[in-house]
This record gives C-alpha cells, structure tokens and sequence, in this order.
C-alpha cells in the first residue's frame, strides 16, 4: 500500500527562536514550512534573556521591534566577567534583556501570520532522504504521520534528532566544568556580577518582578558535569558553600545547568539536510552568545534556502551557509572557550584575568574588537573580489530619506533608515547619490533581477560611513557589492547579481523606479482569492498575484482541467496556489466558495486569514435590450453583481486590517453599448459597491476598489480574425487591444502596499479607449 505523505518545501524540525525566525525568513522568500515540535505548548522556562546588537539590528531589519515593547538595556557586559563596554555604531548597542519565551512568542507570531505551519506535539522519528526529498516519520498523538520536502533543517538544541538521524559528526571537547543556576523566588540576597570569592564563582541578579536569578560554580567539585536532571538542593548547597548564604528555603521556578562543553558540526550541510543553532553548535551560554549565533544562522540560511527550494538559487548558494556560518561559529566557539576558563578557572587564571582586564580598559580597539565578536556586528563574509571596506560586512542602520530619483533636489519621499528598507526580504541596490542619471544606470543594469531586487534612490540624512554611495545588499543585509571608487558605476554589479540572484530573468525589460517600496514579493505571505481564474484576465491576475508572493486560491465554476493548469503554471514557476470550485450566482454560492477557500488555506498556511479578494467573475451579456428575458437578466445580477456583494460581506470575516479589495468593471460604463445594457448595469452596481464599502471599510484600511478592462483579448474567436483585431486595436490610444497580462498588473498594484491612498477609485484600465 502506497505511503501518504503531507506535502511541504521545509520541514524546520524544533520551534525555540532559532526555529521560528527560520520559518519566518522562508515564509518571506515565498516558501511553504512546517515547523514540528515536540512540546505540546510553549516551554515556560526563562532559559536565554540576552539579545545583542546585531540580533537586535535584525529584528529591526524585519519590523519586529515594536512588538517587544520597552526593553531594558545595558551597554556594559562582560568577556569572562570582566566588564566590557559593549557600545559600538549601531542603534542597539549593548545587551538587551528579553526573555526567551517573549522572544518564541514574537517569532511565533510574525512566522504563522505569514503562513508557517506549526505543528505541536510532533516528535521525529525517522529521516529518509532520496534523489527528491527528504521524508520525515513523525510521531503525534499515537500516531506514526510522514512528512515529505525538499529539505529539512535541525534547529532542535545541542542533542538535536536531526544531527544524529542524518549522522552529522559532532567533534569537539568533552564538559570539564559545570555552572548551576535558577531562579528563585522569595530570597532576598545582595546581588553580585561575576564575583570570585575563594570556593568559587557567584552570579545573583534580582529581576523586577521579585525574581533572583543565582548562577554559582563550585571551583571545589568533583561531581561530574552535566546539563540536565540538576535539583535545586544541589544548587543551594553549592550556593552555600561558595557564598555562606541559605537560599534553601526559596521558591525555585527553574533550575538548569550548563558546561563548558565544545561541539561544532563538521558540516552544516548534509545534501537535503541542515543544522542551525546548538544543533550546529554547543557552547556555554557565557553572555547570551549561543541564542544569538543562532539567530544569525537562521536568518542567514532562510533567503538561501527559500531560494533553492523554489528553483531560483544560484549555483553554491546553499554551499555558503556551512562556509559563511561553519567559520562565524568556529570563532564564536574559540571566545567562548576563552571565556570559559577565565571565568571558571580557579587561582591559576587571576594573572591572565589581570593582563586582559588591563587591556580592556587601556586600549580602545582592545575593547572594540572583542565587543564586536560578542555583538556579532563584526562579521565579514566572504563575498568575492572587492576591496571597499563596506564588503562582507552587514550593512549599517543608517538614516535616510526617499526620494523621487528624477527630483533629487526636491523634499520628497518619506524619512526611514536602510533597515527599515530591508523588511520586504528580498535584494536592495541602494543608490546613495541621489544623481538621477546614476539610478536611472542602476536600474537599467538591474532591470533583469527587479523581482528579487529593489533599486531605491535614498538621501542620506545622517552621514554616510566608508564612503559609500551605491551598494547590492544581500536578504540578511550582508553587503555583496559596492560601486568601485573612480570606476564605472556598475562595474561588477551584474557578476554579484548573478552570484547571489542567480541568472537574470530574460523576459524582464524593464525594472520599476522606487521611491522606498518595491513590487518585487510585494504580497510575500499574502493570501488571495481571484474568483474566475482559470481562463483569461482571471488566470492573468492569479499568476501575477502569485508572481508578487502571494498563496492564490484559483476559483473556477465547472473547468477543473484549466484550474489545474493555472495551478501547475503558478507552482511551475515557484509560486503557490490551489484550486476551489463554486457556481456563482446560485443559492449556497458563498458557502460552497468559502468552504473550500478556507479548507485550502487552513491546509496551507495554519489559518483563513485572507488578505486580497478579486471579484473577477462575470458572464456576458450579448442579447440585445428587447429580446433580453427576465432569466437572462436576473443570472447576469447574480453572478456580475449580487455575488460579489456576498463574498466581500462573507469575506469580512477573514480579512485583516490594511486587506485588499478589486472588482473588475467594465470601460462599457462608460461608453454606450445597446448590446450589453444589462451587463453594463450590473457593472454599475459593482462601482457602487466599491465607491460605498470603500467608505465603510476606511477604519480597518482596508481599501476597495473598481478596475475597468476595455477590449481585452479573452479567447473570442473574433481575436482571431486580424481585420477585427485592427478595428478593435484603433480604439485605444496605444492602437492595439489589451492583453490580460494588462489588466493583471493594475490588479496586482492596486493589491500591494503601494496602493494603500487609493480607495473607492475607478481605475481606467481600457487603454485610453475611453478618451474618446
């Protein structure tokens, strides 16, 4: 009997941040997930607090800071207790105090509202990994269910299932010591940093709500060290024995311990199978390191492999995630080791800890360098030849302000920083000079890449370092190419496009200015519905639509074969969409659509949240006013107007705030037609209904709109006939008919962010037939 498997593109086995920020990255790239999970909930332990500035930079760079709150920071912290100030040029300097179940919990929350599946209660079992996929047996519930992708990522912690079913070696130095900690409530004990008293080590910070975290090493023991199964009676008495303080009659909340064990994967890579975070690396969590290197695993591997699994990745483009974050993490290890032994060693480590202390506080760069390796701000990757000094490394969070590029003189566009321009996800040629020759160049040269990348022409308003003035940034902000001093200004610009974009697309002419924004996955993690879509501009939007990002639900009455095809042509080229069947204009219509529409988002993305809906459906008319039967008018009602007015009413209740709206009109309300009086009548009432819900529907920013198709190529055999076609042709002002596709882009604007001013509009798309 044939094995039945549910269907994904990722399999990201473990959701703890490393988890979560993966799926999020690759739900951003347009790629299905599904995150498995053993726990049935959320872990309630504290576990990591610490996030650094490059963590923090990236959590900017995705618009996920705001979703935090206010959160404490201290600019000191320590390498091997000795106090380091952590400041350096970044937003974020320092360390920022953020729980880790907050941090899971935002995470959690950005991924599935971009439609990763989490599945809770879901336990590996098994990997088997083929010329095409990687299949995973999974335990849930009692039940033996397989999962089938292209790839699959380990983010599951240092004894990670993943690392030992794919037989990753793991080398690297065995525990020689250990550091207990908990948090207790109801003690009150003086609070100590890193202090070195004769038995030992001792760490006591009281959080504000009452809280005392203790962390002690006993430089005495003989116990063997461990990570797990650890009693807070063990940890009191050691506490007692290296401080001389009861803490025994305290409420502990939870209880843990960690070594100085060192591990590192030999490869990251395995073919179809990855390793990030502790499962890639086991260090001691000595300043919060550990969770935020592989926080930076993640968001380095995310675009990579959304790439790959979509069919657009270059050559070596998964090869670089062992390369680029195998030697990050080598690095990472070989401070932590250091940290390890100044901070647990006993009396034979208080010379070394006195030359380092002198070094740190006496010599500047001394200080800068080591903050820079422990905020991570200091990677550089190699990203090929190049000697600007900005290549390799992320790039700044500096402020700026968009602008119109054939304007530069004037007060246009909008004051935001060059992270904020990274939250799409996608590529960023950011053009610095604010000359409009020069961007109109770098448009030009990127014009083939302008679905995976943006040109945005930006001001400087707060100085720019190292002399930059047009770089390429990669998704996770490394910078991959930076316009050569004194050399042409696209000189390299397309061997760096190809290495991390891969081929250019042959078919792309022309690439959109942008003042800040971008159509390039414009609608990444959205949903769609475009009702009569498989065949004509209905097939054209769905395609668009699924181009820009989006999961498109093909609607279709009766042909299933063509919504098929819709389907196989949008998954053809990397996109997503399934198919849904409804006659329209009959009763039980909406429910039977939206049934099937929320089945197949439910099944895709985790939820029914739908974010665009294009009323596309319509029959014709064609008989002319006096031979026009009741019946015939009353079907043409139903479908073209009465059906539209039930699915916006019906959609409501999925649509989020700042969702989208488009009814396909008509240019025949218009321009006169006795042929189509009732079919242009009830595309009056379809602009009606935008111009009056555009009012309703304003407080949620929801905008609603009406785009007028003229004549437009559907399939008539009239198209057929050249001599027609040219009579047809001389009614637009371009002296051609339109082509679905035309219609298709105007939808897929007025469904973007960059059409959030425009509601309640009609939306002349005839091709200035109606000018007469």
């Amino acid at each position: 009997m044939a094995r039945t498997y549910t269907e994904t593109q990722v399999i990201v086995v473990g959701a703890g941040p490393v988890g979560l920020l993966l799926a999020g990255e690759l739900r951003l790239a347009g790629a299905d997930v599904v995150v498995i999970e053993r726990l049935t909930e959320p872990t309630t332990e504290s576990r990591a607090s610490t996030l650094h500035a490059r963590t923090m930079e990236i959590l900017d760079s995705r618009g996920l800071l705001d979703g935090l709150g206010a959160v404490p920071q201290e600019t000191r912290g320590h390498f091997g207790g000795l106090p380091l100030d952590l400041t350096l040029p970044t937003p974020y300097p320092g360390q920022w105090k953020v729980p880790q179940i907050r941090t899971e919990e935002l995470l959690a929350e950005w991924a599935t509202g971009l439609g990763a599946v989490i599945l809770r209660g879901h336990e590996l079992r098994g990997l088997t990994v083929t010329g095409d996929h990687a299949e995973a047996e999974v335990a849930a519930g009692g039940e033996v269910v397989h999962l089938r992708a292209k790839c699959v990522v380990g983010c599951d912690g240092e004894n990670s299932t993943v690392r030992r079913l794919g037989g990753f070696a793991f080398p690297g130095a065995a525990a020689g010591r250990e550091l207990l900690r908990a948090d207790v409530d109801g003690i009150d004990i003086p609070g100590r940093r890193f202090e070195r008293l004769p038995g030992g080590l001792a760490i006591a910070a009281r959080r504000p709500d009452g809280v005392t975290r203790v962390m002690v090493c006993d430089f005495g023991s003989t116990a063997e060290p461990r990570s797990e199964n650890v009693e807070f009676h063990e940890i009191a008495d050691a506490w007692k024995r290296v401080t001389g303080e009861d803490i025994s009659g305290g409420t502990p909340l939870w209880v843990n311990a960690f070594t100085d064990a060192s591990r590192q994967a030999e490869q990251y890579r395995d073919y179809r199978l990855f390793l990030a975070g502790d499962a890639a690396h086991q260090q001691m969590p000595i300043g919060g390191q550990a969770l935020n290197l592989g926080l930076q695993d993640a968001f380095n591997l995310g675009w990579k492999l959304a790439a790959q699994v979509q069919g657009r990745g270059p050559e070596g483009l998964l090869d670089s995630y062992h390369s680029e974050r195998h030697a990050v993490g080598q690095r990472t290890l070989s401070n932590i080791r250091a940290q390890a032994l100044l901070l647990l060693g006993g009396s034979e480590v208080d010379a070394a800890r006195e030359v380092m202390g002198e070094l740190i506080d006496e010599h500047d760069e001394v200080r800068s360098h080591l903050a820079g390796m422990i905020s991570g701000l200091d990677v550089r990757y190699d990203v090929g030849a190049g000697d600007h000094p900005l290549l390799g490394l992320r790039l700044p969070h500096w402020p700026v302000r968009t602008g119109d590029p054939q304007h530069p003189g004037e007060d246009s566009g909008e004051d935001t920083t060059t992270a904020a321009l990274l939250r799409p996800g996608g590529g960023l040629l950011l053009d610095l000079t604010g000359d409009a020759g020069h961007g109109d160049l770098l448009r030009s040269a990127a014009a083939p890449w302008s679905r995976l990348v943006r040109t945005v022409t930006a001001r400087p308003t707060g100085g720019t370092p190292a002399g930059a003035t047009t770089v390429l940034v990669r998704p996770d902000g490394h910078v991959v190419w930076a316009a050569p001093a004194g050399g042409a200004p696209t000189e390299g610009l397309t061997r760096a496009l190809t290495r991390w974009f891969g081929e250019p697309a042959t078919h792309q002419t022309t690439a959109p200015a942008t003042n800040g924004r971008t159509d390039m996955g414009s609608l990444s993690g959205k949903t769609a519905l475009v009702t009569g879509s498989s065949r004509g501009m209905g097939r054209a939007t769905a395609i668009r639509l699924a181009k820009e990002g989006a999961l498109v639900a093909v609607h279709y009455t009766s042909n299933e074969d063509a919504a098929n095809e819709v389907v196989a042509t949008i998954e053809k080229d990397g996109g997503r969409a399934f198919a849904v069947r409804a006659e329209l204009g009959v009763p039980g219509d909406v429910h039977e659509l939206f049934l099937g529409l929320e089945q197949g988002l439910k099944e895709r993305t985790g939820t029914t949240t739908l974010d665009i809906l294009v009323n596309n459906a319509g029959v014709m008319g064609g008989v002319a006013a006096e031979d026009t039967t009741p019946e015939q008018f009353d079907r043409l009602f139903a479908v073209n107007a009465k059906a539209p007015f039930f699915l916006i009413q019906r959609a409501l209740k999925n649509l989020p705030d700042g969702g989208r709206i488009v009814n396909i009109s008509s240019g025949l309300t218009r321009v006169a037609n006795p042929e189509e009086i009732a079919y242009a009548m009830t595309k009056g009432a379809v602009e009606q209904l935008a111009r009056h819900f555009a009012k309703l529907l304003g407080p949620r920013n929801i905008t609603i709109n009406s785009v007028a198709p003229g004549i437009t190529r559907n399939g008539n055999p009239a198209f057929d006939i050249p001599e027609v076609v040219d009579q047809m042709a001389a009614l637009s002002a371009f002296n051609r008919v339109g082509e679905p596709q035309d219609v298709a882009d105007v939808v897929a604007f007025l469904a973007s962010a960059d059409a959030r001013w425009v509601t309640g509009a009609f939306i002349d798309a005839t091709g200035g037939t109606l000018l007469g």
